[in-house]
């Protein structure tokens, strides 16, 4: 494993603002940390593309970050957690982290009546990755996974409390509580966005599980294995790069978390 230094920043990618759920969960628990943040809106959504798309996009983006130096890697992002981590996690010299395994932890600890939903994007749902991760911590449970291709678009474009977003919530989430789940992961970043909204609609029976709490934790463990932690003092560094529109992305990041997004840089990574 290669060593950086406690001082290099964490770098951190999605397709778009969704992974900025785990920066505020970054921010709550590491907040002296620096950071690198990509969205690669270029390619907004990942859920529809196909495998090798995916894994042309993840060794792009990793390749960028840690030509900035990143100490760690957090793949904040449901698709490339199912699909293109568990390949790559092991070529680089840097630890590489998705949020996955961190979402199955948390919702088998969260069930009581052992009936679990996922709503992730197409590309997740499809590779059921999440049924097979919390089948191998409880193979006594259920696993009732939905793909909600609405959800991502609704919230790169800010529409997270709209009729639309309602809708969405309705037609996706209603299969799940027809099958009687207490818990519910939400398998995209995105998805916690709306997390408001699907709590109104399923009421407090269910649980919602947002994975990014967890992988946090799992990085700090990481972190503290090895004597990562930054130990400047002074105000840490947060960075912003997107690959497409950079004007959106701005607009709606600072929406969903306060001007902690001072600016956005678009790089070409092509």
């Amino acid at each position: 494993m290669l060593y950086l230094g406690n001082n290099y920043p964490i770098g951190i990618f999605d397709s778009g603002v969704g992974g900025l759920t785990v920066v505020r969960s970054l921010l709550d628990q590491l907040p002296g940390e620096h950071f690198i943040y990509f969205g690669d809106t270029a390619h907004v959504p990942y859920g529809s593309k196909e495998q090798h798309q995916l894994f042309a996009y993840a060794r792009d983006i990793i390749a960028f970050l840690i030509s900035k130096k990143v100490k760690a890697i957090v793949v904040a992002c449901g698709t490339h957690s199912a699909v293109t981590v568990p390949h790559l996690k092991n070529d680089y010299p840097i630890p590489i982290l998705g949020v996955l395994k961190a979402g199955a932890r948390s919702v088998v600890r969260t069930t009581h009546n052992g009936k679990i939903g996922v709503v992730a994007t197409s590309a997740t749902v499809k590779s059921q990755a999440y049924t097979s991760e919390i089948l191998q911590l409880n193979k006594d449970l259920q696993v009732f996974e939905q793909a909600c291709p609405r959800f991502v678009p609704l919230v790169e474009s800010g529409q997270i409390d709209s009729d639309d977003s309602l809708q969405a919530i309705k037609e996706y989430i209603q299969p799940l509580l027809d099958r009687q789940i207490d818990s519910l992961v939400l398998g995209c970043t995105h998805y916690p966005f709306l997390a408001p909204q699907i709590k109104n609609y399923v009421g407090e029976g269910v649980a919602l599980v947002d994975p990014s709490c967890e992988t946090i934790e799992e990085l700090k463990a990481i972190l503290a294995a090895q004597d990562m932690f930054n130990q400047e003092t002074g105000n840490p560094t947060r960075e912003f790069y997107v690959s497409g529109q950079d004007d959106s992305f701005y607009n709606v990041g600072r929406l969903l978390i306060g001007d902690i997004i001072d600016q956005v840089q678009k790089i070409n990574l092509d």
